[in-house]
């Protein structure tokens, strides 16, 4: 087994994709970590897999204000401290142009993927970060840069989590460094409309030949939560297998 290292990290939406790959790195550093998720099925099989010894889920719907408070306390009562967030749960429900979009589910977008990141950090804050330090990152996305075709409402959201990021970097200064992190196209169940059925097409146009996999946003997740990133703050580290590179270029 891994030695602990001390540290403690919240990492919301985390029963598969990209949140279990960031709970993986973290754990596998020596990290205690408690996830979330929406099924609590798949929850357990998750904390299962990642070591009972050294994870806990709790279940719920990230943007519930109950569910964020007993995530943090939950953590707090099992492990005694909340180093580290990583906002990693999110939902995009709806593949169009927005000019068709149903208000109704442009705010559900916005609820969960950033007045529900919001909520965490608030509370996480108040809980163990305001007095004694650690590290936010919050999960956006490339769509958050640029316009994204028929994913606007998701783009939107994501544009609005990174500013989220800067404000919180700055208010939460000098004790918690706030930093984001944008990948584009991650093999997983959430954006398997993106490449299903067309992966090799869809790879072809990254300059490094594959989609991304959630290990490297777990390695990336890491980096922004280790002392080796003890300098950055406010920022948004792109993980995009170079396709931003492809800009411009007809």
């Amino acid at each position: 087994m891994t030695e602990l290292s001390g540290k403690v990290a919240l990492v919301t939406g985390a029963s598969r994709g990209i949140g279990y790959g960031v709970a993986e790195a973290l754990v596998a550093r020596g990290d205690r970590v408690c996830i979330t998720g929406r099924n609590e099925d798949a929850l357990k099989e998750a904390v299962d897999k990642l070591g009972a010894d050294r994870v806990i889920g709790v279940a719920g719907k990230a943007h519930d204000l109950d569910h964020q408070a007993e995530a943090v306390a939950r953590t707090m009562e099992a492990f005694g401290r909340v180093d580290y967030l990583v906002n990693n749960a999110g939902t995009n429900p709806v593949f169009g142009p927005i000019a068709d979009l149903d208000l109704n589910v442009a705010r559900k977008v916005f609820e969960t993927n950033v007045v529900s990141a919001l909520g965490f950090a608030q509370k996480t804050w108040h809980a163990w970060q305001k007095d004694n330090g650690g590290a936010i990152v919050n999960i956006a996305s490339i769509a958050g840069l640029a316009p994204s075709p028929f994913i606007g409402a998701y783009g939107i959201s994501k544009a609005a989590m990174i500013n989220l990021t800067q404000q919180l970097a700055h208010e939460f200064a000098p004790k918690v460094r706030v930093n984001a992190i944008a990948p584009a196209v991650v093999k997983t169940k959430f954006a398997e409309a993106l490449y299903e059925g067309r992966e090799a097409e869809a790879a072809a146009s990254y300059p490094l030949a594959r989609l991304g996999v959630p290990s490297d946003i777990g390695g990336a997740a890491a980096f922004l939560t280790s002392a080796q990133s003890d300098w950055i703050t406010g920022q948004t580290l792109v993980v995009d297998g170079g396709i931003f590179l492809n800009a411009g270029v007809g």
